[in-house]
């Protein structure tokens, strides 16, 4: 089959695909997101990166279903860890149960996650647990 000769594209598509979220062009990631998944069905890393888009869209529940789906088939996986806590903590009746997937997080070798995770344990406090003062008061 012709697709065997691109999978090592497979990591290649993947990142553009992060990147292409982060430039805020959904239509692009999908694609590599969508191409990276059929050279390589079993590999998490596309439902991450769907997931990731997600969450950038702010669709926490649809986020937060693509990192259950990745922890299904890999328990460990500490991004969807802490990009399904962040999400978690967004959504009004799971910010407790985002927050303590962030603090696990917090604990991760990896150092990505681990900013990752301090950074959205600032901003839960600082954001989403702030009580609103009246309109208008400085």
């Amino acid at each position: 089959m012709a697709i065997k000769k691109y999978k090592e594209d497979f990591i290649l598509l993947t990142e553009a695909g992060f990147i292409a979220v982060n430039q805020a062009d959904e239509d692009s990631a999908l694609k590599l997101f969508r191409a990276a998944e059929l050279l390589d069905p079993a590999n998490v890393l596309p439902k991450l990166g769907f997931g990731y888009l997600h969450l950038h869209k702010l669709d926490l529940k649809k986020a937060v279903k693509n990192f259950e789906e990745v922890l299904e088939k890999d328990p460990n996986n500490e991004m969807a860890k802490a990009f399904m806590g962040l999400s978690l903590s967004m959504m009004p009746n799971s910010v407790e149960k985002g927050e303590k997937m962030l603090e696990q997080t917090l604990k991760s070798k990896d150092p990505a996650v681990k900013q990752l995770a301090g950074s959205a344990i600032d901003f839960v406090e600082k954001f989403i647990k702030k009580t609103p003062g009246p309109a208008g008061k400085k």
